[in-house]
């Protein structure tokens, strides 16, 4: 439906209605976007922070990382690994510079099955931002949803006062546990689940309110809400506008540029579609899992062990090729 010029003027973009009814959270690296968009919080992954570290105007940064990374000496395998956690933590204090709220930085995905290996690699990226000068009040550490990643989220949050953000969400059951273990912020993916039913299913279009994954996050938001979780539910990994629209009234919701950009540019009336008063009235039954439980219920969502095993791979590969570009500056 086309708006009107004049009425165009008089109306908000769909960008600015969401603002009054769920946080807006940059999905990025590039501070640009950043500016432009004026997000409240911002995430970043191994992913980005590679496709940001590849762009010229961000070559200080890698500059600065790398010298970091010799300053401290060891192996060339520890100035690499030092060198990247530098990085992290240099684009995080760059972003903080552009948003008023806190910054998303990922332990590396090779320890998801590691749950002392992600405590003190937590610990260390908290410990480099205090170099800088930043208190980890704006920080969120994002660890991967495994059972051992969300173990190391309740202890860096009752033990150490660490905020965490538990990254590549795909099952009730990570989402459950998650809540259990009292972590401040839960990321659960929507296009990356709709991919997965587009790709075994015989169904390869769907409207925004049967999408698999914006189902998925409207049941944990509302399973959150009813019993009083205080955990935050953070919509992530978007395909199209429809799905953030669709959930509209969530906590959070972490949006790429691009989507950002349609969304600045879209006028139609936004109505949200969650909310804590509708969840509260829903019918749904509090569970506790301990960890045979959960392994158990995980395991029965094929979609989500295919995809929490493939996040975690992507990732991981894509830190390999951060480290890999970091090798030729340390060897230089």
């Amino acid at each position: 439906m086309s708006v009107s010029p004049v009425k165009r003027q008089k109306m908000e973009s769909v960008l600015d209605q969401l603002k009054h009814h769920t946080t807006v959270v940059a999905d990025t690296g590039d501070f640009n976007a950043i500016d432009e968009y004026k997000p409240l919080d911002a995430t970043t992954n191994p992913s980005l922070i590679l496709a940001a570290a590849q762009m010229p105007a961000y070559q200080e940064l890698v500059d600065d990382a790398v010298a970091y990374g010799k300053k401290l000496g060891g192996s060339e395998e520890e100035q690499i690994k030092n060198a990247c956690d530098k990085l992290f933590v240099l684009f995080g204090a760059e972003i903080l510079k552009r948003i008023p709220g806190r910054v998303s930085t990922e332990v590396d995905a090779r320890l998801s099955f590691d749950k002392e290996g992600m405590i003190q690699r937590a610990r260390r990226l908290i410990d480099l931002y205090k170099e800088a000068g930043i208190g980890k009040d704006r920080i969120l550490i994002k660890l991967s949803s495994t059972w051992e990643g969300i173990q190391a989220g309740k202890v860096l949050e009752a033990e150490h006062g660490i905020h965490c953000n538990m990254t590549l969400l795909f099952s009730f059951a990570q989402a459950v546990a998650c809540a259990e273990a009292g972590v401040t912020l839960i990321s659960p993916f929507v296009g990356r689940i709709l991919d997965w039913y587009v790709a075994n299913g015989d169904k390869k279009t769907y409207e925004p309110s049967e999408d698999p994954g914006v189902k998925s996050v409207t049941k944990i938001y509302n399973y959150y809400k009813k019993f009083g979780y205080k955990t935050i539910v953070m919509g992530a990994s978007f395909r199209n506008t429809g799905e953030i629209k669709a959930l509209t009234g969530c906590d959070y919701l972490t949006i790429s540029p691009k989507l950002l950009a349609e969304l600045s540019k879209e006028y139609v009336k936004l109505t949200p579609t969650l909310s804590v008063k509708e969840a509260q009235a829903c019918e749904l039954e509090k569970i506790h899992l301990d960890e045979k439980a959960f392994r158990w219920h995980h395991n029965e969502d094929q979609m989500a062990v295919e995809k929490l095993s493939d996040g975690i791979r992507k990732f991981a590969a894509d830190a390999i090729k951060l480290e890999r570009m970091l090798k030729v500056s340390v060897l230089s």
